[in-house]
Order: structure tokens, then sequence, then C-alpha cells
């Protein structure tokens, strides 16, 4: 065997190079080729048509024209094409001196340049790629106007728009915007809805965001339409601001107008969809996503499901919108359970929500669901229909109960369980009685109840529970719960279905007073020790407040309110502590759920931030720390909390939250929302990282820390208790924290049943 010398081996490496350049060269002549023989193809086509000949016999004559002009075939097609299809407008190139008759100013006649416009239209038509088509438009039309880069997005049927090609644009660049939601940015916004190019001589407007070099390169924006069909849109970018006069404009238009047709020739479907969009299209149920738009907080529709379009009366009439103008009925609702959803560990649910006639909507939202879906996305989820389970699912999750009934309102007929007799003593083969006909077997003084929950079902659209005593054929009286849900078919209600379920016991009615007297003691015992308990842990919950001469600079009140049934202990907590350092913690939270394991929970977490505060820690690190202290807490609770920190030396509060409400800041008279950096719920994941937010105090400033027991409402959105707190501040009269916490909790009452803690907290 011998040994290959220097020579052989770079000859070897040659050779591979060689070939790749051999191969190139072939395929741009055969590109050429294929862009040639597109031109004369259409030049003989037209002459086809025009002389009523074969298209061999329009062939040869194409040849016999080129050959008495003097001209090449593709320059004589060209003309023909032009003079069919109008010449490409063309225009001299930026910093040149042209005339009319020489636009380029270096001898080229105007037919010469239509021809060479036409020649780069076609060629581009026919390249086998939309990026193939970009480079050509670009090198060959509109790099000599002095454009830089040439952008090209299909316009999908979620209303998005994906980069489909591009030239002179660097790979990375092009990552980041392979995407664009609909109705952003605004100058997009503008151009789909005028259907004509905006021209941006100096960049976009202040807080726009678009491909480009710099803020002030110009850009065009061109919507790109074939048979009067939207396909997509074209951004030219230029190095720098520039003159965009009427002639360069028309140049560039007509230029770019090809590429609807390139668009056009690629699938309808791209291969990739963003995998969130792609999920939600294989539901067979209606579901869309939101975005909140981070300029102007504005919440978007960004993609809808073809269930979802078909529902809204087809997708153009949502994608893109603002939530107020695509669900004016409930844009409040969807917008606070949106901003909810960001920081719950579950999904924020509203079982019915009404119909939406404004925009086109067949059918209400039923089942309504708000999931996050990270950053500033969320996932919105709901049905047209009723399916019987589900409903009666909802039905009996509400109770304990199994005495189930149904009420077809198009028959006027009802059917009962077994169960459902027995409660109103009935035997199995009365009549049923409809719960619209219910008001004869209540007792008098229960029918305002019983009229409030039939308006909840039959006007409101929604699912409820009441209470009422219901009289029995024997004599004899019921305390019964009824939870029911409406039957919607579409928009109009079709049936009623739920539970009944006999609660006597708990009202000591008849059933309690015929126990034996060792069953009624054993009932008072356990009573008397479950309210010692609850005491017990309420005297926990409510920590004992500093003296003024240990809070430095500071005046502060603090109150706990338990919730309505002593039974349902809470794991709602606040406290105060001076620390070594000087500084002052002020916190609060709530321990999901309610009964004796949240409130020991609560108990738990509040102690353990007590002694990490004494590290000095800060209030984010705090968090952190108190996140692993949750998640090896028996019974696995989630929590919300917020932590503050203040220093008496500079006046400066700096504070963490996990999940938790704002903070209050009342000051001269004006109640502001101090928004905290939104993190993670305690308990929900391992090491999450928990950021800081900072502001300085003056003095006389007042902090209100409180949990949602406050301000929560059945049928209020959040932002509907926030705003209430803060008009109820701010007609606060001048005067003592004590004053001002027992004001508050006596203006500011929510009406889900829930404990409350709140403090404030005064600069002196």
């Amino acid at each position: 065997m011998t040994a290959r010398g220097p020579a052989s081996a770079n000859g070897g490496q040659r050779e591979p190079r060689a070939l790749v350049v051999r191969l190139t060269e072939e395929n741009t002549a055969l590109r050429e080729e294929l862009a040639r023989r597109h031109l004369t193809d259409l030049a003989t086509g037209i002459l086809a048509a025009q002389l009523r000949a074969s298209p061999t016999e329009a062939g040869e004559h194409l040849a016999r024209l080129a050959e008495a002009a003097a001209l090449s075939p593709e320059d004589i097609a060209a003309d023909i094409v032009n003079g069919v299809a109008g010449a490409v407008a063309v225009t001299a190139p930026p910093g040149s001196h042209g005339t009319d008759e020489d636009p380029h100013g270096d001898g080229r006649s105007p037919s010469a340049q239509a021809r060479r416009m036409r020649q780069v239209v076609t060629a581009a038509e026919a390249a086998d790629t939309v990026a193939g088509g970009a480079d050509t438009l670009l090198e060959g039309g509109l790099q000599p106007l002095g454009v830089q880069s040439l952008w090209l997005w299909q316009l999908t049927a979620s209303g998005c728009l994906r980069l489909a090609g591009h030239a002179g644009v660097s790979a990375l660049e092009a990552s980041q915007w392979r995407w664009i939601p609909p109705g952003a940015p605004a100058p997009v916004r503008a151009a789909f809805s005028d259907g004509r190019p905006v021209w941006l001589p100096t960049g976009p407007p202040a807080g726009e965001l678009l491909p480009g070099p710099s803020d002030r390169a110009a850009r065009a924006l061109i919507p790109l339409r074939l048979r009067g069909r939207a396909m997509g849109l074209a951004l030219a970018v230029w190095p720098d601001s520039a003159d965009l006069d009427d002639r360069l404009r028309a140049a560039v238009a007509g230029l770019v107008e090809v590429a609807a047709r390139v668009l056009g020739a690629e699938p309808s479907v791209p291969p990739e969809q963003p995998a969130l969009d792609d999920l939600l299209d294989e539901l067979v149920h209606p579901a869309m996503t939101l975005k909140r738009d981070p300029h102007t907080g504005a919440l978007l529709v960004e993609h809808v499901n073809g269930p979802a379009g078909e529902a809204l009366g087809g997708s153009q009439r949502a994608v893109g919108r603002p939530v107020e103008a695509a669900f004016p009925l409930i844009h409040a609702d969807l917008d606070a359970m949106s901003r909810r959803a960001r920081y719950a560990s579950s999904p924020q649910r509203a079982a019915r929500l009404p119909a939406e006639h404004g925009t086109g909507a067949r059918g209400p939202l039923l089942d309504l669901r708000v999931l996050p879906a990270g950053g500033d996305r969320s996932i919105v989820l709901w049905h047209t229909y009723s399916d019987r389970r589900t409903a009666m699912g909802r039905a009996v999750g509400r109770l304990q109960g199994l005495a189930l009934f149904e009420d077809d309102l198009g028959t006027g007929r009802s059917t009962w369980t077994e169960q459902t007799y027995a409660i109103f003593g009935m035997s199995r083969g009365s009549t049923p009685v409809p719960l619209t006909e219910l008001r004869p077997r209540v007792h008098p003084d229960d029918a305002g109840e019983l009229a409030e929950l039939l308006t909840d079902l039959v006007e409101r659209r929604k699912g409820a529970a009441a209470v009422v005593r219901v009289v029995r054929q024997d004599g004899g009286l019921r305390h019964v719960r009824i939870a029911a849900e409406p039957l919607l078919h579409g928009a109009a209600l079709s049936g009623i279905t739920g539970v009944y379920q006999d609660i006597s016991a708990e009202y000591h009615t008849e059933v309690a007073l015929t126990a034996t007297f060792d069953q009624l003691t054993a009932v008072r015992a356990q009573a008397t020790l479950r309210h010692r308990l609850v005491l017990q842990l309420q005297q926990a919950i409510v920590p004992e407040m500093p003296s003024p001469a240990q809070l430095p600079g500071l005046s502060a009140a603090a109150r706990y309110r338990p919730a309505a049934q002593e039974y349902r202990v809470g794991g709602d907590w606040y406290d105060i502590l001076p620390l070594p350092h000087g500084k002052v913690l002020m916190a609060v939270g709530d321990i999901a759920g309610h009964g004796i394991e949240s409130a020991t929970g609560m108990v738990a977490l509040r102690n353990a931030l007590r002694g990490l505060a004494f590290t000095g820690d800060s209030p984010g690190h705090l968090m952190t720390l108190l996140n692993e202290v949750t998640l090896h807490t028996a019974g696995h609770p989630t929590a919300t909390a917020l932590c503050a920190m203040y220093d008496p030396e500079d006046r400066t509060l700096r504070w963490a939250s996990a999940g938790h409400l704002p903070i209050l800041l009342l000051r001269r008279g004006r109640a502001t929302l101090l928004d905290p950096p939104q993190d993670i719920l305690l308990g929900a994941m391992h090491s999450p990282v928990y950021a800081e937010a900072t502001t300085r105090l003056a003095p006389g400033d007042t902090l209100l820390l409180y949990t949602d027991g406050l301000i929560e409402r059945r049928h209020d959105g959040l932002d509907e208790g926030l705003a209430a707190l803060r008009r109820t501040a701010e007609d606060l009269p001048d005067c003592g924290v004590d004053e001002q916490v027992d004001r508050l909790l006596g203006a500011v009452t929510g009406d889900t049943d829930d404990d409350t803690s709140l403090i404030a907290v005064r600069v002196g």
C-alpha cells in the first residue's frame, strides 16, 4: 500500500468543491431557463388567444416577431405580456439623475426597463419556493430602488401571519419574526383593514415593532391579494429613512404584487403551526386563545379553532379584535378570569355566561373555563349545548345528596328518582312536580328563595342553589337544599336538571328532635368541641400586634374576620413583625381551602416566615424559602402570599408576591394599586425565583394589605372588587388606622362567606 502525497490530498479536497460549484451553476441555469420558458409560455398563450391559433402556431409567430424586431424571444415576450397586463412601474434608483426618457441616466430606454421588470416578475412567479421568489424580486428589482430586505408572510386560517419567504434577512432575525399574531402591530392592522399599502418613510410609529435595521429605517407594508382574497403581507425595508415618492411607491408595489401569486401556490395550511394552535384546532368543542397587548393592556382574541369560528359566525368576526368588541356582554368576566388564571393553580371557571348575540354567536357560552397559557396568553374553552351528564355532574358536585330530578319544559313533564319521592313524602306512583311548579309545596317564608333560584335558572340561564322548607303531604317539614342547572339547546331553555338534598338534620328539625337522648348529647358534645377548637385556631390566626414603640415611624392596625360559618375555618393570615436590624416585616397570605388542615397549615407557614425573616434576607428570597416550606408541609397545600419589608431609614418598601392581590397605597386621598411582580403560588412547583418591587413612601402614606375575602363577590369580577376597594378607601375621612380598618371592614364586604385578613400601616 502506497501513501497518498500532499498533491493527491489537496486534489481530493478540491474535487468536492468543484462539484458543488458546477451543481450550483447548473441549478442557476435551470432556474433561469424555467423563468424564460414561463415568460414565453405566457406570451404564447396571449398570442394564441388573440390570433385564435394553436399553441404551436402562436410559438412560431412569437419567434418571427422576435426576429423581425431584432430582439430576444424573452424581450418580445415581455413586451407582449406588458401590453396585456400593463407594464410594471419603473423609477430611477435613489440618488440617480435620470429623466422620463432615460429614467436611469445610463442610456437604457423605458421600454428596455419595462422588459427587464417583466422578466423579474415572471422569474419570481416561476420560482419553486417563496424564498426563491423573494430573492428574485429583491436582487432583480427592489435593490436598485434602495430596498435592503424583503419579507413575505402568508395569512393562515387562524388569522396569523406565517413567514413564508424572505431575502436580505439573517436567519436569527427571521426566526424572531416567524409569526405575527392577528391585530399586532398597528401598521399591520392598518394594511389589512384598509387593503392598501402603508408607507413609513421614517420608520414605524413609536412603540410599534417591525423588522428592520433601525427604528428610523423606511418600510413599506403591502397587503397581498389574489382574485379578491387576502393571501398575506409583504414588507420592504430600506437601510435608513427614505423619500418614498409616488413613482417609487408605484414601482415597489408593482414588483411585490406578484408575491400574492407566489403565496397562492403554497399550501393553504402551513407545514408547521404553533403547538398550542395545533392542539386547539384538534378539539371538537369551541376554544380560543387570548393575548394581552403589552403596550395598551387590551385583551385581544389571538386564535379561534373551527368550532369556535362556527359558533361566533366566522373567525374574522373575532380574531384580532379586542375582547370588548368581540364579546361586549361578557368582556369584563373574560378579562377578570384571564387575569386570575395567571396566578391560579387551577382553571378559572364560570358555569354559564349569556349568549353573545352581538357577535353573531349561535348559542351561549356554557361550562366556560379560562386556563393560563404562559406569559400574557390564556386559553378559553366552552360548549354551545348542554350535556346532561356534565350538567348533572355539576349539580351533584354542589351537594352530597343523591335525589335527582329532570324537568322537560317543552312537555311539562318531570322525572324523579326514588329518593326524590321520599324527600317530598310522595308515593312512587305519584306525578312528579316540576321545579317551576314547586311554589305551593314550599313554606310561605321561603317563597323568595325559590323565586330567586328560578330567576337564575330561567332568566339568567345559570346554575344556582338554594335552601327551602318543603311542606310534605303528610304534614311534615323538611329543609331541602336544591342545586340545579339549566338545559340549553342553542340559546333556548329546554329544561332543568339537578338534585334535592334533605338537610333537615343540619337544621335540628324533626329528625334531630326525634333522635335519642344519647345521640343528642353526642351531637351537642361534638358541637361544643368543634366550637372550642375553632376559637383556639382563630386565636392562633390573630397574632399579637407590636406596640407603637416597636414600629419606628409607623402606626399599624390589623383585623381578622372569620368566615360566616364557624366550622369553615379558613387559611387567611397576616403578620407585622419588627426585626432586629430596624426593618419591619408585613405579610398576608391565604391557604387554599377551609377546615382544620388549612388553618394548621397557615399557622405553620406564618411561623416559618417569622423565623426566616430574622435572617435579614430580602422579600424575594424569603418567598423562595417559604415555597420550600410549603412543599414539605403536611397535606401539600398551596397558598397565595405577599411579603413586604419596610426600611425606615429611607422609607422604602420592597415586596414580593406569590399570586396575591396587590397592595393598595393611599396617598393624599388618592388610592393606587401597586401591582407586584406576579409569581407562582406557594407550593405549586420546586425552586421558583420570586421577583421584587420597590416603592419609596412619603409621610402620611397608608398601605393596605388584605386577602380576597374582603373584596370577592359571587357575581362580580375581581377587577370590580378592587375598584370598589379603591373608591371606598378614597372616601374615608381623615382618621387613625384603627378606625380606618374598621370602616373598611364595614363598607367593603365580599359575599363569598370567606374569612378576611386586613392590615393598615401608616408612615409617620
